[in-house]
């Protein structure tokens, strides 16, 4: 396809400002598609309240936690707690994107709107994790407020497009993360509460790739170059939790979030919707971050592949001890 902009001619005369100004109307349309596409629900309907029990405290009948007294498997209560203390910095990301995006306007309404949509994510996961005793209940509070007290920089901060091309990727990223973890949690309440926040994280992704496309029309080279910057330094807003490296490699082993699912199901569906080999007219720094996405895919591929017969053989190698 042939991408030109139709407003200014030069890469250079796009701001932040006036890109804010010239995607108002895009925000606005997916804004109230959004509005017509998203379902509300009620967090409390999602949580087993009626197998909860007191935990030590100010209550007589306090009982401790214990990791048998969870239904959830090893690797969902890992990659529960990443889920959950993800979402715990909202107030951060909110700081963030408040500040990038402004607070008036279409663009105020989708920051405020996306921010009580993810604070119900964070409600529904600690209720369910609590009343299901799938966590120490002490240990979730300590890295909470450590993670919390970090607070947190994005990586792309001072570019709204890069902003934008992060959180169309990094949105289908958790969506993919949470759908993974409740199909690992061995627990059906957990399953289906995880589907329920993963539909809403996926219209948000769809918010932001619109947004994309519309920013790929405008100014091709800036976007393709801010697309390439976030997906060869990609990472999780989780990154700063406490132990966040070994769990995350758990979460790689368990199939829950890994390089071959990073690949497959957040990088490539996203790159080939927005059809980023396919634009033409690009000038000499829009080639080159063409060129460096399909170098970088390809690598990206190339070690997947070595992951996969890792695991392959981790997997055969735990079948045959089990098999003695």
């Amino acid at each position: 396809m042939t991408i030109t902009s139709p407003h200014l001619g030069s890469s250079e005369a796009w701001t932040d400002a006036r890109l804010l100004y010239a995607l108002e109307e895009v925000v606005e349309k997916e804004l109230n598609r959004h509005l017509k596409a998203a379902k509300d629900w009620m967090p409390h309907e999602y949580v087993p309240f009626g197998d909860a029990r007191n935990f030590p405290g100010f209550f007589e009948d306090g009982v401790a936690w214990e990791p048998e007294q969870s239904k959830v498997t090893d690797i969902g209560r890992i990659a529960l707690v990443v889920n959950l203390l993800t979402e715990d910095n909202l107030p951060s990301y909110h700081h963030e994107i408040a500040s990038l995006f402004g607070r008036n306007g279409a663009w105020g309404t989708w920051v405020h709107r996306w921010t009580a949509e993810e604070a119900r994510h964070g409600i529904v996961m600690r209720d369910y994790l609590l009343t299901s005793r799938a966590v120490d209940p002490d240990k979730l509070e300590a890295f909470r407020m450590a993670h919390m007290s970090e607070g947190f920089e994005s990586d792309n901060s001072h570019s709204m497009l890069h902003s934008i091309a992060y959180v169309a990727f990094q949105e289908l990223a958790t969506r993919i993360s949470h759908r993974n973890t409740g199909h690992q949690s061995g627990d059906p309440v957990c399953d289906r509460m995880l589907a329920r926040i993963a539909t809403d994280e996926n219209l948000h992704m769809v918010f932001y790739r619109n947004l994309l496309v519309a920013a790929l029309e405008l100014a091709p080279d800036l976007t393709l170059q801010a697309v390439r910057d976030v997906v060869v330094n990609f990472r999780m807003p989780g990154h700063g939790i406490p132990g966040f490296e070994r769990a995350a490699a758990q979460m790689a082993i368990g199939e829950v979030y890994n390089m071959r699912i990073h690949h497959d199901d957040v990088l490539a569906p996203v790159l080939r919707h927005l059809k980023v080999l396919e634009i033409d007219g690009l000038g000499p720094e829009g080639l080159q971050a063409q060129e460096e996405l399909g170098l970088f895919m390809g690598g990206l591929n190339a070690e997947a592949l070595k992951f996969d017969e890792k695991l392959a053989a981790r997997k055969a190698r735990l079948a045959a001890r089990a098999a003695r």
